[in-house]
């Protein structure tokens, strides 16, 4: 079993090598922001692709009083120090516009399947 720090991020990740998902092959992590307008989303968005990230904003109304999303897709081997960094960077730059982290996802990958979501 791979040794991982035990926190949140290391719990989701131990879950997905107990399912049989290969962390070393990249593919597209999906990091939620959500935002109180969707005026803060946008700037955000604007910040995020400025600094070469992807970006997706939609209203879900999934988080109370913050009904704007921005999920930044980013293509990464999903190890705890990529995801920890990016999401506490992405967490900081959302705070300064309004707005919280609000997780991260990805697909599984297991074995030698093809990638659902093709790498940018």
């Amino acid at each position: 079993m791979i040794d991982l720090p035990d926190d949140e991020n290391g719990d989701v990740l131990r879950r997905m090598v107990a399912r049989g998902d290969d962390l070393s092959r990249p593919r597209i992590v999906d990091f939620t922001q959500v935002f109180p307008t969707e005026a803060a989303a946008r700037a955000f968005a604007a910040k995020a692709e400025a600094d070469g990230l992807f970006a997706v904003v939609a209203m879900t109304e999934t988080a109370e009083n913050l009904p704007w999303d921005v999920v930044i897709e980013h293509a990464i081997a999903p190890s705890h120090a990529a995801v920890t960094a990016l999401e506490l960077q992405l967490a900081a730059m959302a705070e300064s516009f309004g707005g919280r982290a609000d997780g991260w996802g990805c697909e599984s990958v297991i074995g030698d399947e093809p990638l659902q979501r093709p790498l940018r």
